[in-house]
């Protein structure tokens, strides 16, 4: 049984620079397109509890309430005699 082969045909440098750069920017534009990190999925929803305990500046209207939660609670937990 034959095969049949033919002999690669000689390239010259701008042909294979050419090739390179087409298949770099071609695989720049895949792995950005069908990237899998989507930061949209990620995205904080507010402040947390270390940045609310770091800047502890409560408004007059917030502290008012916090003191009412504070003086109907020990009302409850104060026996009635």
């Amino acid at each position: 049984m034959a095969s049949i082969t033919s002999p690669s045909l000689p390239r010259s440098k701008s042909e294979t620079t050419l090739f390179a750069d087409l298949r770099a920017s071609w695989h720049a534009f895949v792995t950005k397109a069908f990237s899998p990190y989507r930061p949209e999925l990620h995205y904080m929803r507010g402040p947390g509890p270390a940045w609310r305990a770091k800047h502890k500046a409560l408004s007059p209207a917030v502290n008012t309430m916090l003191a009412e939660i504070r003086s109907a609670k020990a009302r409850k937990a104060s026996p009635s005699a």
